[in-house]
């Protein structure tokens, strides 16, 4: 039909404007509460370490353990691949990039933890320890030895320790402040949450440091953990996670799963407490619906099944965490928790296998739908942003390289990130 011909239409302009008007609120609603994709990197674990044991080389002395153990367990490919059941083609690069990743990053989330990790001490020594969890993290994010991603697990605001962990977050952040500033990896975790008041009042705290110390709005954000029963279904019956989000302001950044308290508190017996139980299936597909298009990331939990001892025993429990893994990324949980440094041989062999192992066919895909060249499978937009966030997820964590990716589909890091549709 050429330009110069009319098309029929029924309705008026003022139909349009009208529709328009009515539905205002609900697209600036939209636009609030679902932003889509932050476009920042996502750590693919976040290693706890309990505040008076932290040290400056800690992320160093976990990849040094995590290689004597790769040295002793599997040494070479085809060792590795027959641990963990990789197959043939993969075991020759993944081995090479995990050894790779273990010399160059071992550690690509640390928290310092002053919850369960550490427990109760005396306000003077828990005071001394967030003096010097400050001073060290300072200190490695100015020398370069800090891991990407770096900062500290507070005591919850429950009514018993409330007052406890407030006072450890203003030193820790206090501490950063005078050091030379808030590190641009900072995280800082908020546990065992089950009222959306409660991540309020984390929202207001975060403001009122702002304030005090001329930082812009919004530039202190947080995780929330999810370790109680209340955070994924409140007593009026709703998924209260959802209203977590909400209540946040915008500063939520994660919801982490708490294997542990969450199984226990479903009456889950010691023996079965693990990621993969129902009760975690659950309460992680809550946390997943409720921060789609959020912006919020989802961290899985942890497998308190650690690799020690006897050479079957280490291998089993790497076969172990490597399914667990594995399991949570096809389920879109692409961070967990690692409890030692066991676990990082078999956490990036679990990541890079599942990047490496769908390069070709999902650079195939991608390369077929921006150049419409049709194809065996017919993807739609939504698909395409998958298949480019499971590009840039594969180069953010090592799995593979960015001129892998631009090879195969002739696309650079900014056109994938914007079919990604990752925002700045």
């Amino acid at each position: 039909m050429g330009q110069d011909q009319t098309v029929a239409t029924t309705f008026a302009g003022s139909v349009k404007e009208r529709i328009g008007a009515a539905l205002a609120d609900v697209d600036a609603d939209l636009a609030r509460r679902y932003p889509g994709d932050p476009g920042t990197r996502q750590p693919v674990h976040t290693v706890y370490v309990p505040a008076d044991v932290f040290a400056p080389d800690t992320p160093r002395f976990w990849g040094d353990q995590a290689l004597a153990a790769l040295d002793e367990h599997a040494p070479d490919a085809a060792s590795f691949a027959a641990v963990l059941g990789l197959p043939e083609a993969l075991a020759g690069p993944v081995h090479d990039r995990v050894r790779a990743k273990l010399e160059r990053e071992p550690v690509e989330d640390l928290r310092i933890d002053f919850e369960d990790g550490y427990g109760p001490r005396p306000d003077g020594e828990e005071d001394a320890a967030a003096v010097r969890a400050a001073r060290l993290v300072a200190r490695m994010c100015g020398d370069g030895t800090a891991a990407p991603f770096m900062g500290i697990r507070m005591k919850c605001l429950e009514a018993a320790v409330r007052d406890r962990g407030i006072r450890t977050l203003d030193i820790f952040l206090t501490g950063l402040m005078e050091a030379g500033g808030l590190p641009a990896g900072l995280m800082l975790t908020l546990p065992k949450v089950g009222y959306a008041e409660q991540v309020a009042a984390m929202a207001g705290l975060a403001e009122e440091f702002e304030k005090a110390r001329g930082l812009e709005r919004g530039r202190i954000r947080f995780e929330i953990q999810i370790e109680t029963t209340q955070a994924i279904v409140g007593a009026d019956g709703r998924a209260t996670v959802a209203r977590m989000i909400d209540a946040g302001a915008g500063r939520v950044t994660s919801l982490h799963y708490g294997t542990f308290d969450y199984s226990a508190a479903c009456g889950v017996g010691a023996a079965h407490q693990a990621p993969d139980h129902p009760v975690a299936d659950h309460a992680k597909a809550v946390m997943q619906v409720a921060a789609a298009g959020t912006g919020v990331r989802v961290s899985d939990g942890s497998t308190n099944v650690l690799p020690v001892g006897p050479a079957a025993q280490v291998r089993a429990a790497w076969r172990l965490h490597h399914g667990l893994v594995r399991r949570a990324l096809v389920r879109a949980y692409y961070q967990g928790w690692d409890m030692h440094p066991g676990h990082l041989p078999s956490r990036y062999a679990a990541v890079y296998a599942f990047y490496r192992e769908g390069l070709e066919s999902a650079a195939a895909r991608l390369d077929a739908y921006v150049n419409r060249a049709g194809g065996d499978v017919l993807d739609e937009p939504a698909t395409a942003r998958a298949l480019s966030g499971y590009l840039l997820r594969g180069m953010d964590c090592g799995a593979v390289d960015a001129d892998e990716v631009a090879g195969l589909t002739g696309l650079g890091r900014g056109r994938l990130e914007g079919l990604a549709g990752r925002v700045r």
